[in-house]
């Protein structure tokens, strides 16, 4: 094999990188192409669509493109937001695969200027009672709380999900949110002829040696073959970078000190390709060139090619350019916070050309247009075709149905994997971990001064709403979003999304992502939500198959008065329940019809989604939650009206009588719109007159109280039942034994689909 297609390149890129060049390109140059072209960097199969979402807005600073997204949040704050996806690194070494990811993410927020104030995560993988399917979740659960819990970043929220399509290739998605005076937002740019480049941080090493390309533009045994996933993994094992938090910390610390003292004009991080990364983007964002000395690298190991050093991915490193005159006190900054800074570049004003160099007076080992790595990848109009439709739901005969057995099979908290996270760091979390969104106090980042206001975050997903119609399905799921952040009191103000696919090349999973697109497009328009960044993750196969559709949508909130906690999802005993939204018994794309009729696949037509109903819907919520008129609330989504009773249930230890709900239908629907809500008699009317006044539907379903859940003659449920499977589910899963796969042998602890908030 021709070396520019053992580096993923394609021939006819490597013909497109000859007639930039104007010659054969050489070993070090075709690798840095190759990282740079890799979908993980160019997006090149993504970028033609991607062009449609919405990403402006008054509030927005900083949209696409950039490190990170950055909205003004008021009171001279911005918020600066990120999601990104480790995926094939997960499925590898599932420890370092999570942890680096997250310690990718954190550096996505601090070099915009931020401090990274709260991280979630969005975890699926394959189902529970396969051996290698809870090592991987063990695994990745104790990267994230490892790497989070030791950098001193609170876990807030999140999502868990475990389905066979992800049984070969599982998908970590992390989100982090920052803050900070809108004054310090800085941008990855070089600027100023003479300028130096400082490497800052950690030693590079072998580790994570072109990951972008290696790990993310391929999938797992796509040729059939079953053993395929595990002599994968063994080959792609050295490109899975290691992470060190506490090196991590004192990056952040050292950056955030650089920036107010006003001694950095740009700055970048080194995530996917690396220095090669670094380099090029903040060269070519200038507009000038840059002489990099890959000799001044400093290094962990031997005798690294200067390809490796290029292309490695070795975490807790950024890039600063900095004034030669301010070289002595960024040095002197960096010491204090045992940090290494290594001058490795300077800022030239050569064409936008981009040297790399053996030493600043030596050879010259690579020389190519800044711009053509970052800016001049293709950009690829790929087939699509539109993937088969799913099959309808069949008929159910009477009396088939045992709704009761049917709920508790889809109950299961989640605690398992968030009381592993440390999720009161900083002490602003008012809404943790458990609930419909997280929610933050939010203060000065500069004095610590309590703004009396709030930011939300909220994660999102739902594979089989987008296996059966991905446009409607990523649209229900923005909609999800929006009503998650309504019972906070919340109102949205940006999304990010992480867009995980399969193979771009079959034209099936081309038009899953066109229609997801433009499915979030008209979901976030409607709803006047700009999209400000996002992470597109394709190759996500696993023996020739493809994983679902799975858009993750992030929601970022504001709550504007933050006088009193939300009343979170609970029961309180002798209150009204409600369900506030339009009443449906549509078990298309549900869970119940999936594990239920479908054998574990998504069956039949989506429900309808009216978007101006959703909104007025979410807006009522919001109204009555932040005026303090209801003692519980939650979401009707995946799992239906069944599983959010169930979860009230479950987390308040009330029973409840509810003779308002017509039929195993209307149980089970994943309709969008749609809350439960607990309101005291004295509240009931005003609640009432609102919902009237709004146009917004609403319906009595019966009281809370008892030590029963009944449903009509649905179900019928002991609450010790319903909370004991409820709280021993995954534990119990998690308690066998798991495999010791390929990477680190987890040890110990350990179908659950689960929403953190």
């Amino acid at each position: 094999m021709s070396i520019h297609r053992q580096l993923g390149l394609t021939d006819e890129e490597a013909e497109e990188i000859e007639d930039i060049l104007g010659r054969s390109p050489n070993h070090l140059e075709l690798a840095m192409y190759a990282v740079m072209w890799s979908e993980h960097c160019s997006y090149k199969s993504s970028r033609l669509h991607l062009r449609r979402l919405p990403s402006d807005g008054e509030l927005v600073l900083v949209g696409p493109g950039e490190n990170a997204g950055v909205v003004d949040v008021g009171d001279g704050i911005a918020a600066a937001i990120r999601i990104e996806s480790h995926n094939h690194p997960s499925a590898i070494e599932p420890y370092q695969g999570a942890a680096t990811g997250v310690g990718g993410i954190l550096r996505d927020i601090f070099t915009m200027g931020a401090r990274p104030i709260a991280l979630l995560d969005s975890l699926r993988v394959g189902p529970l009672d396969d051996a290698r399917s809870r090592w991987i979740l063990d695994g990745v659960v104790s990267g994230v709380s490892g790497y989070g819990n030791a950098v001193g970043v609170p876990t807030v929220g999140g999502e868990v999900v475990s389905d066979a399509t992800y049984a070969g290739n599982p998908l970590v998605n992390v989100a982090c949110l920052g803050i900070m005076p809108v004054d310090r937002l800085v941008l990855g740019r070089a600027t100023g002829v003479g300028n130096l480049a400082v490497l800052l941080g950690s030693t590079t090493g072998r580790d994570g040696i072109g990951g972008v390309s290696v790990l993310a533009s391929a999938g797992f045994g796509s040729d059939g073959d079953t053993d395929a996933s595990e002599e994968d993994a063994a080959a792609k094992r050295p490109s899975v970078q290691v992470g060190d938090p506490f090196e991590e910390k004192r990056l952040i610390e050292a950056c955030l000190s650089l920036l107010d003292a006003g001694l950095v004009v740009g700055i970048q991080d080194l995530g996917g390709a690396g220095l090669t990364c670094a380099t090029s983007e903040t060269a070519s964002r200038g507009g000038l060139g840059m002489d990099v000395d890959v000799a001044a690298v400093p290094r962990r190991e031997p005798g690294m090619e200067p390809f490796e050093v290029m292309t490695s991915e070795s975490q807790e490193r950024m890039l600063a350019i900095v004034s030669p005159d301010d070289l002595h006190e960024v040095e002197a900054l960096c010491r204090r916070w045992d940090v290494r800074a290594t001058v490795v570049g300077r800022v030239t004003g050569d064409e936008g050309r981009l040297r790399i160099l053996d030493g600043f007076d030596g050879p010259v080992l690579a020389d190519v247009p800044a711009a053509s790595l970052h800016e001049a990848a293709p950009c690829y109009d790929r087939p699509r075709r539109p993937a088969p439709a799913v099959p309808d739901l069949p008929p159910v005969p009477a009396g088939s149905v045992h709704a009761g057995d049917d709920l508790l099979a889809m109950v299961a908290d989640t605690a398992w994997v968030w009381s592993q996270y440390d999720s009161q760091l900083f002490l602003n979390t008012v809404e943790g971990p458990g609930g419909d969104a997280a929610l933050l106090r939010l203060k000065h980042p500069v004095t610590g001064q309590d703004t009396g206001r709030a930011l939300a975050l909220t994660l999102d997903g739902n594979h089989r709403w987008c296996a059966v119609d991905p446009r409607g399905g990523t649209a229900m799921t923005v909609a999800e979003a929006v009503l998650n952040l309504a019972c906070v009191g919340a109102r949205p103000l940006a999304v990010v999304n992480c867009l995980n696919f399969g193979n771009p090349e079959h034209p099936e999973v081309m038009w899953q992502l066109s229609e997801c697109i433009d499915g979030m497009s008209e979901a976030c328009r409607a709803l006047g939500v700009p999209v400000v960044g996002g992470n597109v993750s394709l190759y996500n196969e696993s023996r020739g198959a493809d994983i679902d559709p799975t858009p993750v949508i992030g929601l970022l909130g504001v709550v504007d008065r933050l006088e009193r906690r939300p009343p979170g999802v609970t029961l309180a005993d002798g209150a009204a329940v409600l369900l506030v939204g339009a009443r449906s018994s549509d078990l298309g794309g549900s869970r119940w019809a999936a594990e239920v009729l479908g054998g574990g696949r998504p069956l039949g037509s989506l429900p309808s989604l009216d978007l101006a109903a959703h909104s007025a819907t979410s807006s009522l919520v919001r109204q009555v939650v932040a005026d303090g008129l209801l003692v519980g609330v939650h979401d009707v989504a995946d799992g239906g009206l069944g599983v959010a009773l169930a979860e009230l249930v479950a987390r308040s230890g009330v029973g409840a009588r509810l003779d308002g709900v017509d039929g195993h239908r209307e149980l089970f629907s994943e309709a969008p719109g749609r809350v439960v809500a607990c309101v005291t008699a004295d509240d009931l009317a005003e609640v009432e007159r609102r919902a009237g006044v709004a146009g917004v539907p609403l319906a009595r379903l019966g009281t809370a109280g008892g030590d029963r859940l009944v449903v009509g003659d649905l179900v019928d449920l002991a609450v010790a039942q319903v909370v004991g499977t409820w709280h021993d589910a995954l534990p119990a899963i998690m308690g066998a034994p798991v495999a010791a796969g390929p990477g680190i042998p987890w040890e110990g602890k350990g179908s659950v689909d689960g929403g953190q908030g």
